[in-house]
């Protein structure tokens, strides 16, 4: 079995790394990822400026740019044969509602999806302290699934783990995305040395609407 790995807190990232090191043990498994943070880039493509890989060890490569170029240079020119599956994570917090929408996280596993791969994302939701490997572990559980299972073609999963030890995880719960509110402190404006204003996107701590079947309500 073959995995593309990628995600959006670049290459360096320890989650990307306890991600690889477990599906190693699966898996031929090759990292493709940013050369840098490219969190909430969303689907972006780089189309005016030209990529450039630098190779990392067996079968890892940094690119400069977004997840979704990584995952397209992947499947469409670097890779002898198309994956088996693409799994983009992990992920340093969660993609939980509208995140989803600017996630480069989830967008990689839908580029995936798009090339015709069993594709899905995995972010870990703390703060601090984070135990990837329970996610890395999750991960595993998923390709083994999907290998012998596959998906519906245009179906990805966008998986959410709690920092908890994998002996606390209680199990898998399909959800719908949540919503994110948004208060007047969403955008911080602040002046700067010569007098110039400029702004911070996300100044303050975001709350969502409380539904019993969403995901915000199932990873507490």
């Amino acid at each position: 079995m073959v995995i593309l790995v990628s995600n959006d807190d670049g290459i360096h990232s320890p989650g990307i790394q306890a991600l690889a090191d477990t599906l190693r043990t699966i898996a031929d498994v090759y990292v493709i990822a940013p050369d840098r943070e490219r969190s909430a880039a969303s689907h972006a493509l780089t189309l005016h400026k030209p990529l450039r890989l630098e190779k990392f060890g067996d079968n890892m490569y940094s690119v400069n740019g977004t997840p979704t170029d990584c995952i397209n240079l992947g499947i469409n020119g670097i890779l002898n044969e198309k994956p088996d599956i693409v799994v983009s994570g992990i992920n340093k917090g969660g993609n939980l509602g509208d995140d989803v929408t600017y996630s480069g996280t989830v967008s990689a596993a839908f580029e995936g999806t798009l090339l015709g791969v069993p594709s899905f994302a995995v972010s870990h939701v703390a703060e601090s302290d984070f135990k990837f490997e329970t996610s890395a572990r999750i991960a595993l559980y998923l390709a083994l699934l999907i290998k012998e299972n596959s998906l519906p073609p245009g179906v990805l999963l966008n998986v959410n783990v709690p920092n908890l030890d994998i002996k606390d995880i209680k199990g898998f719960k399909i959800t719908r995305q949540g919503k994110r509110i948004y208060d007047e402190n969403a955008i911080v404006e602040k002046v700067d040395p010569r007098g110039k204003k400029y702004y911070w996107i996300g100044g303050s701590r975001l709350s969502w609407e409380k539904t019993e079947d969403s995901d915000f309500a199932a990873i507490e």
